[in-house]
């Protein structure tokens, strides 16, 4: 099975000593997010989990305890976008993000890493040129770190309308345009963009739509085939392996405006607040009247090792 610990909150910015807890306790418990009486409790062991999957704005506190991952194989997202501190209060510099990538490809190898330049937003300050300059600066900066980049274009939920305001939907020739520029320095720098959820007719040379944590891209991480059972998507046109995720929404500290996964400043902090780093849940602890489960775990892979050509 696929671990995912990033759909819902920055476990290795955020929780690092928590997690790596979990690791020496081997469970961790989940609340269902819509049913919070009903839990989960997965079973933390690389004989059932084939691929830990850590999406982060910010890596560096994960990275000296990562020997302790060293029976697993993982696969790591970092979030770095060009924005400033009205967009992202709390997220560290662009810099040492970019530094902390390069630390961690060092360690995990650069094809268990993949940088993530979403959600693509326009303002009169982020406009298309300076997404366009800061896209290859960043590139030029972490080319040989990480052989793929995952873009998006800002999805308006309800959350991000009330949190962020003056968001709107970046046009399609908006859209066009970056891609095409993203397209040219990508190939300079021997990378492949993956879309997140857009459209087929922005695939280009080395741009695909085929999604971010699918099958294919995690195949070729591990360097093994999975035998991945049929999958209910979590949204229309996606195909990546989000199921299993062991974290929690209100939960990530960074205060981004476009974020999906906080209600508001307040819910966060003092879920924040609830965390214990000895606790099996991120949030809090076990309540009378929890009705526990153990999750079905079992290994999807399929025994054959796999060979993939790089960008």
């Amino acid at each position: 099975m696929i671990l995912n610990t990033g759909s819902r909150t920055d476990i290795p910015a955020y929780y690092s000593e928590w997690f790596y807890n979990r690791i020496k306790e081997g469970f961790v418990m989940v609340r269902n997010p819509y049913y919070p009486s009903q839990v989960t409790r997965y079973r933390l062991s690389p004989d059932v989990i084939d691929i830990l999957v850590f999406c982060t704005k910010n890596p560096e506190p994960v990275i000296s305890g990562l020997y302790q991952l060293s029976p697993y194989t993982s696969f790591w997202f970092v979030t770095i976008t060009p924005y400033g501190k009205d967009v992202e209060p709390y997220v560290p510099s662009k810099e040492e993000v970019m530094e902390s990538l390069k630390r961690l490809s060092k360690t995990v190898g650069n094809d268990k890493v993949s940088w993530r330049y979403d959600p693509v937003l326009i303002t009169e300050t982020y406009s298309v040129e300076y997404h366009i300059q800061e896209f290859e600066r960043m590139t030029d900066a972490l080319a040989g770190y990480t052989s793929q980049c995952v873009i998006s274009f800002i999805d308006l939920y309800e959350k991000t309308r009330r949190n962020f305001p003056a968001a709107r939907a970046v046009t399609e020739r908006e859209q066009e345009q970056l891609v095409e520029a993203f397209s040219k320095t990508a190939a300079k720098n021997h990378m492949q963009i993956h879309l997140c959820c857009e459209k087929d007719s922005l695939v280009r040379e080395h741009v695909d739509a085929k999604g971010c944590m699918s099958k294919e891209v995690l195949e070729q991480a591990a360097g093994y085939g999975l035998r991945v059972p049929k999958q209910r998507y979590t949204r229309q046109g996606c195909s990546c392996l989000l199921g299993a995720d062991i974290g929690a929404y209100n939960t990530c500290g960074h205060g981004c405006l476009y974020c999906y996964a906080n209600y508001d400043r307040k819910t966060v902090l003092h879920n924040m607040r609830s965390h214990d780093v000895n606790s099996p849940f991120l949030v809090g602890h076990q309540q009378e009247g929890d009705i526990v489960k153990d999750a079905k775990q079992v290994s999807w892979r399929d025994g054959q090792m796999r060979m993939f050509a790089v960008p």
